[in-house]
């Protein structure tokens, strides 16, 4: 029998398999994000960072000075980090002219974020990480000598901001440092995070499959303070011979415990076009989750997506109301799913079904984002750890589920409480018919009938 995962009161998403033990007539299903209408003043990005912080979307991406006529090479004078903002999450307003960064080589792939760690102090409530390999910074002094100090060697450094504005370098040296044999790349975006559900800090970095720069991976490293991080780990997410670029790897606001990515793949010898992909990581771990191995985000119809390197998304995926997600494209494009909207466990017209793995919650009901056809339903059972029903639980207690919501309470017969089964270990069967379950979560919740979609940060 299967060890009990304690769950607690946290969101479970669909994006891996951890808590499913049997599915008959049911699957997993990758959902394609929608192009929502180009905004008036779109996010034009590359490398860019979205928060959203305290009612205010905001972004911090790279851009060349169109005054710029010398070479483009990795942290030329020409970058120039720039902020936006926006109160919608649609129409993008940019308030300072003047650029964040500007003649740093550290602008080729500054990556902010929103600093959550309790205590933190106040004039580092944002933090960064930049930087590039040492063949970058050669060429940088052969270019323009007089960009970067005497003692910069190639590596990722850290910085600190109270505002997102004003920046200072927390160290003098590179905190992550390539391998003399250079297998760390750090020419695109390398991003970090503090993780509520580890107590650290995380950081997903560009790197080789090998020393010798045969793949371009992704890899892992883990710090108490920012300034000490650990030797960086292989995800090993690559299939034979692909191409992993950029990781766009964060908490699900959510679910804090579930890290999605959004990676860029590479095909060189298609011109280095590139698309968008799909995977996952469970906090405290090191390998990547990819029931789909497809695009999550084509090229497309326009042709100049076609093109070497003309697909990237901002990290971070936003909430950009009640019941939307965002993603925002390089391209300028937003793209939207519906509130935990990445994968569902899809069933047809035939009904079929889902069991868990035995989980011990916490709280007095059970919510569900799901989504029903006008003929289609969902049903739950709570089982015991062996599988038989609970008393007044049962398959046939349950209140049919028809509709569509992110939070729908589900209801046994006699408003059974789910409360005297909290801190046991149970399974749940989700019977459906033309339907898609996207997540579930237990809760203390008001017993009043079908709870409404919340926009929950």
């Amino acid at each position: 029998m299967s060890v009990p995962v304690t769950i607690g009161d946290r969101l479970e998403l669909f994006v891996d398999t951890r808590l499913v033990d049997r599915m008959d007539a049911v699957s997993l299903r990758l959902h394609e994000p929608c192009p929502a209408p180009l905004a008036n003043s779109p996010l034009l990005i590359a490398y860019t960072t979205v928060i959203v912080d305290g009612g205010r979307y905001r972004a911090w991406y790279r851009s060349i000075d169109p005054g710029y006529s010398g070479d483009r090479y990795d942290g030329n004078p020409g970058e120039s980090t720039h902020y936006a903002e926006s109160l919608d999450g649609h129409e993008w307003d940019f308030p300072r002219n003047t650029a964040i960064l500007r003649e740093s080589p550290f602008s080729h792939n500054f990556a902010p974020f929103l600093d959550d760690r309790p205590g933190v102090p106040t004039d580092e409530r944002f933090k960064a990480l930049a930087g590039l390999h040492d063949r970058s910074i050669a060429e940088i002094r052969r270019h323009a000598p007089g960009l970067v100090a005497p003692d910069t060697v190639g590596g990722l450094y850290a910085f600190g901001s109270p505002d997102g504005f004003t920046w200072r370098r927390l160290c003098d040296q590179p905190v992550i440092r390539s391998h003399a044999a250079g297998g760390y790349g750090f020419d695109s975006q390398n991003v970090a995070f503090w993780s509520e559900a580890e107590g650290c800090y995380v950081c997903f970095l560009r790197t080789w499959e090998t020393p010798h720069g045969e793949l371009r991976t992704i890899s892992r490293s883990t710090s108490m303070d920012f300034e000490s991080w650990t030797e960086p780990i292989p995800t090993n997410a690559n299939l034979p011979g692909e191409h992993l670029y950029t990781s766009a790897t964060r908490p699900y606001f959510r679910a804090p415990h579930i890290y999605l990515a959004l990676p860029t793949r590479l095909v060189p010898d298609r011109g280095d076009s590139t698309d968008i992909l799909f995977m996952s990581m469970r906090a405290g771990e090191s390998t990547y989750e990819r029931p789909f191995t497809d695009a999550f985000i084509r090229p497309g119809m326009d042709p100049a997506r076609w093109g070497n390197r003309s697909n990237y998304v901002a990290h971070n995926v936003v909430p950009t109301g009640p019941t939307e997600l965002s993603i925002y494209h390089k391209s300028g494009h937003r793209y939207t799913l519906r509130t935990d909207g990445f994968v569902s466990v899809h069933a047809g017209v035939a009904p079929g079904e889902l069991t868990t793995v035995p989980v011990v919650f916490d709280g007095n009901e059970l919510v569900v984002n799901a989504s029903t056809s006008a003929a289609g339903s969902l049903a739950v059972e709570v089982q015991r750890a062996d599988g038989s029903p609970v008393d007044g639980f049962a398959l046939s207690d349950c209140r049919t589920v028809t509709g569509d919501g992110v939070e729908i309470a589900v209801r046994w017969a006699g408003d059974a409480d789910l409360s005297r089964l909290s801190g046991t270990p149970v399974r749940l069967r989700f019977v459906m018919r033309e339907c898609d379950l996207y997540s579930y979560r237990f809760r203390n919740g008001t017993r009043s009938g079908s709870i409404p979609s919340t926009f929950r940060m």
